[in-house]
């Protein structure tokens, strides 16, 4: 499935499931640190970003807490090889109304936001004044581990099924003409763009739901999204909460650009 469709749901895990048990907690704190809040909530209260905002250490450990750990973490490793250190995680709280739109998005970032789910590849990031689009963060894949309980109407994660071989495709040939110690600088952004509309008119949109214990990996060539919150949401007071990893490959683009 992972290979085919470009991410995989895992099973309840009890490893997976302890791990939630501590961070749950830290991820409620990190929400009400004021530093924190005005950096990171944004379309206008309705998402809580997080990024980084998880104190998490290498391994994932939290406070004293076992390494993060389970199935998922060893499929990762059977498919990558050694994992790169992590990162503090991401913490993204959604909140009912959401999307509304973000400080610096425009009218037309809005509806792409609203009708697209805001679709992207992470790690692709917008840069300068013109805001071209180039490779600044190559993942190796994006982990999610969700941190309460949620039905699929509360701004669920989506994804379009295979569209990483579209995405990955279309970088390559992009890439091909310049050395690979540039890549990192190369400009994507019609590259990019129409890659994503090609996915739109062929690849599945398909939503994806997941309970505290269990996860989901996607590829990192995957195009997802976070769909509005619907009329018939059922979440906790706190939002519907995920924590994310995405920790970069050493190697860089040249690694990242591979299958």
């Amino acid at each position: 499935m992972y290979h085919d469709k470009g991410w995989q749901h895992f099973s309840y895990d009890a490893k997976i499931a302890e791990w939630v048990t501590a961070a749950k907690p830290a991820a409620l704190e990190s929400r009400h640190k004021p530093e924190v809040i005005q950096e990171w909530l944004d379309c206008e209260g309705t998402w809580f970003i997080g990024v980084d905002a998880l104190d998490n250490d290498p391994v994932g450990a939290i406070d004293g807490s076992d390494p993060l750990c389970g199935g998922v973490m060893d499929f990762l490793q059977s498919e990558i090889g050694d994992i790169p250190r992590l990162h503090k995680a991401q913490v993204s709280i959604i909140y009912p109304g959401y999307p509304r739109p973000r400080s610096v998005e425009n009218e037309v970032g809005f509806r792409y936001r609203l009708n697209r789910d805001a679709a992207h590849v992470d790690g692709i990031l917008p840069v300068g004044e013109k805001r071209q689009r180039m490779i600044k963060e190559p993942h190796a894949f994006v982990l999610g581990l969700p941190l309460n309980d949620c039905n699929e109407h509360a701004s669920p994660m989506v994804v379009w099924e295979g569209s990483h071989h579209i995405m990955q495709r279309a970088f390559v040939t992009a890439l091909a003409p310049h050395a690979p110690e540039t890549w990192d600088n190369v400009d994507l952004t019609e590259t990019y763009q129409a890659a994503r509309r090609e996915v739109f008119e062929t690849c599945p949109r398909v939503v994806v739901t997941a309970k505290p214990g269990e996860a989901y990996v996607m590829h990192r060539h995957t195009l997802h999204g976070v769909a509005p919150w619907g009329a018939g949401a059922i979440a906790p007071e706190e939002g519907r909460m995920i924590a994310y990893f995405r920790p970069e490959f050493d190697e860089g683009v040249a690694r990242w650009i591979r299958d």
